[in-house]
């Protein structure tokens, strides 16, 4: 799948922890020649952790897109009728959107963006990272695995041993999930042994 051309929204909500693996993807989404939309959530913008500060990573995802970022509902909400995207990505995923998105809660600017691409009968990328995936995010996990138009970045369990309910997407594969959801299909396997990839 040739991306160059293509209009992908990416959004971004609040596992900060997870930014660094998430942002050479950008770039790689960038140098295919997409032309990529960011999104953030009220939390990305508005919180500093030990991880950085909302605004530095705002920032950053401007300067790497070459486009300001949505960070509002309201300035979301276009992307459904009149600036529609070829396909929506949230990577980071917590387990707080994944649960407001699997419920149909649109409650920040990135969930909007996702449904505005739904209703446009376009694939939406998950890459989740939250410590309830086996836990009582799962039934949320399981909900949007089986609808339509949802794809995801294959994920696996991060840590085992101290964070057994704890999945993450190996976002390494994250352009490879686009090219496969823009052609309607699941990227496989799903589920990867995460916990080896830092080994």
């Amino acid at each position: 799948m040739n991306l160059k051309g293509k209009r992908i929204g990416f959004g971004l909500t609040g596992s900060h922890c997870t930014y660094d693996a998430v942002y050479p993807e950008i770039e790689k989404l960038v140098n295919a020649g997409a032309e990529v939309v960011p999104v953030v959530t009220f939390t990305v913008k508005n919180t500093e952790t030990r991880f950085g500060k909302g605004e530095d990573w705002i920032e950053r995802i401007e300067k790497l897109t070459g486009k300001t970022a949505i960070d509002s509902i309201v300035k979301a909400e276009p992307l459904g009728p009149k600036e529609p995207l070829d396909c929506m990505v949230i990577a980071p995923l917590t387990g707080a959107s994944m649960s407001k998105f699997a419920n149909a809660i649109n409650d920040s600017p990135v969930l909007m963006a996702a449904k505005a691409t739904l209703r446009n009968q376009k694939p939406v990328v998950l890459g989740i990272s939250t410590n309830d995936a086996l836990g009582l995010n799962g039934v949320n996990l399981m909900r949007l695995m089986a609808s339509k138009n949802i794809f995801f970045i294959p994920f696996g369990q991060d840590d085992p041993e101290k964070k057994p309910n704890s999945m993450v997407a190996r976002m390494s594969l994250l352009k490879e999930a686009v090219e496969a959801a823009l052609e309607g299909n699941q990227l496989q396997p799903v589920l990867v042994e995460r916990y080896l990839d830092e080994n």
